[in-house]
């Protein structure tokens, strides 16, 4: 039986337990393998950026050539402020790690500024084309040396709705942007008619005309409610005048001397009044008003247009 026990002892293998060794002291964990041909191996490299970086002076490991043997030594502190590891490119040894800085995206743009860019667009639109909007009629009526084709009443029933809507706009103390062309179509409007008086053969009949308005400045503003009146009858003053314009084209079925590019400017700058006044003020009387002014225009324009084509086919 011993015998037998024996040498079933000796078929047993035999099993070796592997004996769990020690982990090297940290200065031995960030071996760089200088010693093992004088490069950095990736494995030292991983080794590298696995080791969390420690608290104290920033230091410079291996900042020479070949790379230093740490084991047991204290870090090497190099010359430059904020040493790196492995050299130029490593990692910073910092509490925090450097973030690289983004840069700047530019700024999208706004609503507020598109809307602000717009209303410049058409306030100063309105009044390089209205400092220009009588002076084609003025020059054809210069020209042909003749009214023929233009409305007396049309152009006093205007002078009026302008006169009107600038005191209002002045009483209330509008933007200045959004009416600084009326007076500017105002001193136009007086010039057209001391031509049409000329031509008509007496200019001393614009006299008691002029005087009206002048004195209209003034007692406009007696009273608000003569103003606010009188700012409601503007609409029907300033379509008036159109519905004349239009009357004496139909009678006479000759636009004459009627400037077509005149009547077309005045169309852009009722258009562009709408968009401003919806952006500023947000009147609806003023609103009102040159939406209707910007449907006339258009009809007068058309109307013109065919009769001018109706003359030239019958020569």
């Amino acid at each position: 039986m011993a015998r037998t026990r024996g040498r079933a002892e000796e078929c047993t293998p035999t099993v070796r337990t592997q004996e769990a060794r020690p982990l090297p002291p940290p200065a031995e964990r960030i071996q760089v393998g200088a010693n093992r041909g004088g490069g950095r191996t990736s494995r030292g490299r991983n080794e590298l950026r696995e080791r969390k970086p420690w608290a104290g002076p920033r230091a410079e490991i291996g900042a020479g050539g070949g790379g230093a043997d740490l084991d047991g030594a204290a870090p090497r502190v190099g010359a430059r402020k904020g040493g790196r590891i492995g050299g130029p490119g490593g990692r910073e040894l910092s509490g925090s790690p450097r973030q690289a800085a983004r840069p700047a995206e530019p700024p999208s743009p706004s609503p507020a500024g598109a809307m602000e860019t717009l209303l410049w667009l058409c306030n100063w639109s309105t009044l390089v084309v209205c400092a220009a909007l009588k002076l084609p009629q003025i020059s054809a009526v210069l020209g042909a040396r003749s009214s023929r084709g233009i409305s007396l009443p049309s152009l006093l029933l205007e002078l009026a709705g302008f006169l009107v809507f600038l005191r209002y706009q002045c009483y209330y103390e509008y933007p200045l942007l959004t009416y600084l062309e009326f007076p500017i179509l105002i001193a136009q409007d007086l010039i057209l008619l001391l031509c049409v008086f000329h031509f008509n053969g007496d200019v001393r009949r614009a006299v008691p005309y002029i005087i009206i308005c002048v004195s209209a400045w003034f007692i406009l503003t007696l009273q608000q409610w003569i103003l606010d009146l009188a700012m409601n009858l503007c609409t029907f003053i300033s379509a008036a005048s159109k519905f004349a314009q239009l009357q004496y084209l139909w009678k006479s079925r000759d636009s004459g001397a009627v400037s077509t590019l005149t009547w077309t400017l005045a169309s852009y700058t009722c258009a562009a009044r709408i968009m401003t006044t919806l952006m500023t003020t947000n009147d609806l009387t003023i609103l009102t008003r040159f939406v209707i002014m910007l449907a006339l225009n258009i009809w007068v324009t058309a109307t013109i247009l065919h009769y001018r084509k109706t003359n030239i086919k019958s020569e």
